[in-house]
């Protein structure tokens, strides 16, 4: 393994649902599922479905760039999400569930862009792309019983994948 580790911030509906589809790819060190864009200090799930503190749901991953780009990474994202709806992911409403890249740096920023132009210009959609580009804000980590939930809960995950499989299968 490398000896630098980057982190990448992902927003895409519930954060049960974005972890596995990072969790096992190549390069991939860790996925903690969290909260952040608000501003309300380490806040708890209760708080953060509320929708009163700005947070949303969102995924930290820890990647060896030699292994995994972060242009991977965020083409993996697009397959996650229905980046035309600004108002949550399937069946989970509210700004807490927005599409959002949350970017660190100017170079994070720079792909994330282009990534987004190239998805609008693309034809796979008839709505406009709306996920948001924003700059990171700290990422407060979400209570235990939210990590790694797929393996915890396989059958309640289950459940709670349903529309994002059924919306992805029209797409891959």
């Amino acid at each position: 393994m490398g000896e630098k580790i980057d982190t990448a911030i992902f927003a895409g509906g519930c954060f049960w649902c974005m972890v596995k589809p990072f969790d096992e790819y190549p390069g991939i060190i860790k996925v903690i599922s969290g909260y952040t864009g608000g501003h309300v200090p380490n806040p708890t799930y209760e708080q953060v479905c509320s929708h009163t503190t700005g947070h949303t749901e969102a995924v930290e991953i820890s990647f060896d760039p030699t292994i995994v780009s972060y242009e991977k990474l965020v083409e993996i994202y697009w397959q996650q999400t229905d980046p035309t709806d600004a108002m949550g992911q399937f069946q989970d409403r509210g700004d807490s569930y927005r599409p959002v890249i949350f970017t660190k740096n100017d170079e994070q920023k720079k792909i994330a862009l282009a990534s987004r132009e190239k998805l609008a210009k693309s034809g796979k959609y008839d709505k406009p792309i709306v996920t948001s580009i924003e700059d990171a804000k700290p990422f407060y980590k979400a209570e235990e019983y939210h990590q790694d939930f797929y393996k915890k809960n396989p059958e309640r995950f289950a459940m709670e994948e349903i529309g994002r499989m059924e919306y992805k299968s029209h797409f891959s």
